[in-house]
């Protein structure tokens, strides 16, 4: 005869792991649900709008790793002091940008050019990462350049890399904003796969906001990808970034 046994425990054990996983998920809603206000308000604080904070995972479960997001037209000052602000909620775990980068800083950095940032605007003078029609998907061409801009790019490892999509005016600009913002986030990817980190990569979309000086908003010109590389002086750990005690 078969035991049934090890079926048994299995079973109960499969009962026990569902109860804790729902109870716990349950549990995590109502405490970010409580957590909410005040971190709204802490943004609010800083003058933060419209940056918002979400509190899910990838996966839609509730976690205290807090993610920023709608914070394109915020600069690096304010986008700091949000950080920082949200970092200081008592239960936030920690705080990312959608962005893809580490949040929370101890003082706005300091800025300072770097020579990989003329190397890149060399590399781009002649050419343009381009993009099929309307798109955000990168033409072939656009690949051997990035190729490029990513060697160039190597000896300045470390710094901030802004990533910035312009458009021009043709269409309406809630679209175009969208679209530029999709093609700074599809080259930060494309350096991504070409060894750059993540953590030193910032995707923003201005739509047809900047347009290149000396031509008309709709000429085609202003359909570019920019760089910004900006080394930063060294900061002091915040509680994002160094574990408290235990």
């Amino acid at each position: 005869m078969i035991s049934r046994t090890p079926i048994v425990l299995l079973s109960g054990a499969a009962l026990v792991a569902a109860i804790g996983y729902w109870g716990g998920a349950r549990y995590g809603e109502a405490f970010l649900a409580a957590k909410q206000p005040a971190v709204e308000r802490a943004i609010a604080g800083v003058g933060g709008d419209p940056a918002r904070a979400r509190m899910t995972n990838g996966a839609g479960s509730p976690t205290r790793h807090l993610v920023l997001e709608n914070a394109e037209t915020l600069n690096e000052a304010t986008r700091a002091r949000v950080a920082r602000a949200v970092a200081r909620v008592p239960g936030v775990g920690g705080v990312f940008w959608a962005d893809g980068s580490a949040a929370a800083q101890a003082e706005a950095p300091q800025y300072t050019p770097l020579h990989c940032q003329e190397d890149v605007e060399g590399l781009l003078r002649s050419r343009t990462i381009r993009f099929e029609g309307g798109s955000s998907e990168l033409v072939p061409a656009s690949q051997v350049l990035l190729d490029e801009v990513a060697q160039a790019l190597q000896p300045c490892l470390g710094s901030i890399i802004a990533v910035t999509g312009h458009t021009d005016n043709s269409g309406p600009e809630p679209g175009n904003l969208e679209l530029s913002r999709e093609r700074a986030v599809a080259v930060r990817e494309a350096l991504i796969r070409r060894g750059i980190p993540r953590d030193g990569l910032r995707a923003r979309g201005y739509g047809s906001r900047e347009p290149v000086a000396g031509f008309a908003p709709s000429d085609p010109a202003n359909r570019r990808i920019e760089f910004s590389v900006i080394a930063t002086e060294p900061l002091l750990p915040t509680p994002v970034d160094t574990p408290g005690a235990r």
